[in-house]
């Protein structure tokens, strides 16, 4: 079966100290340096996605993104602003509508390692749910966001910031975590894009070294709003955690290059 499948490709990657370029496009064969090699991030990304059309959502650094995988057949969608994942979704709803594929995958531009089985369960956990989120479970789950489970459905994904302010009972009854990875009936959700629209969070952040306040949108509040609509929310289980290991900083890269160096 064919698949939507979207990536998240626009941020800056602020962890990545001394690199300005766009974190998808690190390399996994390094060079002259960490930073400098072949086998983008975002290409391998790509590659195991399962079939279907494809669009990278862009914004930092859009042109090298696109120079990098113009030869993918995919298509780029621009975020105008920086406004969270949520943001990002609602920059492809014209491109999920005009296609006819009824199951939509929304994955991390610099996640490089989840498997084509893994998405492939993901879409399938779909004939019997509405949403499914792709958790895991973290030797340390400081600072990853919870999934909230009461049976076997996800009531909400809670961030780090919050939950850890829970009674030490409650944390340790969730564990497992959320990767960051969904998949979602195309109907259900076009659906929410109206819901998430029109309730954005207000965050303060530092943007070029200045305290701002911005508004947000965050795809983990999809969970929560169709739960409460009374749609089932699932999820499955990636096999281990590196599975799911996002580069966000110079030691993750270096272990991502590692990992790679192990499977080639």
């Amino acid at each position: 079966m064919e698949t939507i499948s979207i990536i998240l490709a626009a941020g800056r990657g602020s962890r990545m100290k001394n690199f300005d370029g766009n974190k998808t496009l690190l390399p996994l064969i390094p060079g002259p340096s960490a930073y400098e090699g072949s086998r983008p991030i975002l290409r391998e990304v790509l590659e195991n996605l399962p079939p279907g059309p494809k669009a990278v959502v862009v914004h930092h650094r859009k042109t090298d993104v696109i120079h990098a995988t113009r030869d993918l057949g995919i298509t780029y969608c621009e975020q105008p602003e920086l406004n969270g994942t949520g943001g990002a979704l609602l920059a492809v709803g014209n491109f999920i509508e005009e296609h006819e594929q009824n199951r939509v995958l929304l994955t991390m531009g610099d996640v490089p390692f989840v498997k084509n089985s893994t998405y492939k369960k993901l879409i399938k956990e779909l004939e019997c749910k509405r949403l499914v989120v792709l958790g895991f479970r973290p030797e340390y789950k400081k600072e990853y966001g919870i999934l909230e489970i009461e049976g076997n459905q996800v009531k909400k994904i809670t961030e780090w910031k919050y939950w850890k302010e829970y009674p030490e009972k409650k944390q340790k009854a969730f564990d497992i975590c959320n990767s960051g990875i969904y998949a979602a009936r195309k109907d259900d959700l076009l659906s929410y894009f109206s819901v998430l629209a029109a309730r954005p969070h207000r965050v303060r952040k530092i943007i070029d070294g200045k305290p701002c306040e911005v508004e947000e949108y965050f795809i983990t509040d999809l969970v929560e709003y169709m739960g409460g609509d009374g749609l089932p929310v699932g999820y499955i289980l990636a096999e281990e955690e590196e599975e799911v290991m996002g580069v966000d900083d110079l030691q993750a890269l270096g272990r991502a290059q590692e990992i790679f160096r192990g499977k080639s």
